[in-house]
């Protein structure tokens, strides 16, 4: 699901009820996570709760990014989906000019998960850039 689909998903849904629902659902649709990337390498820090991200790139200069990711938490696998929807099959150089907030504001995320989701959301999104700061380099 591309990152549009799940913007015009979330202003569809009034209540925030609806929209945790939601996100849960979008946890739930990842693909599965190998148990044995789940390693200390592919953790993300800075999470409550469980969080592991990969990426694989393709070849140049300014190769695309594609991620993965999976946690142990509901509601955390749904902000892991959202993330890799902004974020994945997308050119390095492109990662790193995204600006998530926005994205982040345009479904009111911000104001509706924990200060501790959003510091993990925060360490999630780090890492991803590093994935591409490191793909440029």
């Amino acid at each position: 699901m591309d990152i549009e689909e799940i913007i015009e998903n979330f202003q569809f849904l009034d209540d925030w009820d609806d929209r945790y629902k939601y996100l849960i659902e979008l946890g739930g649709a990842l693909p599965d996570f190998p148990e044995e990337e789940q390693t200390a390498a592919n953790k993300v820090q800075g999470c409550v709760s469980q969080v592991w991200v990969t990426s694989e790139k393709s070849s140049g200069t300014d190769p695309v990014l594609s991620f993965k990711g999976a946690s142990d938490a509901h509601i955390v696998s749904g902000l892991v989906a959202i993330t890799i929807a902004i974020f994945s099959d997308k050119k390095a150089s492109d990662i790193l000019a995204t600006d998530e907030r926005q994205i982040f504001d345009s479904i009111d995320l911000s104001e509706h998960i924990t200060p501790q989701r959003s510091n993990g959301l925060r360490s999630l999104v780090e890492r991803i850039k590093t994935h591409a700061t490191d793909a440029l380099n």
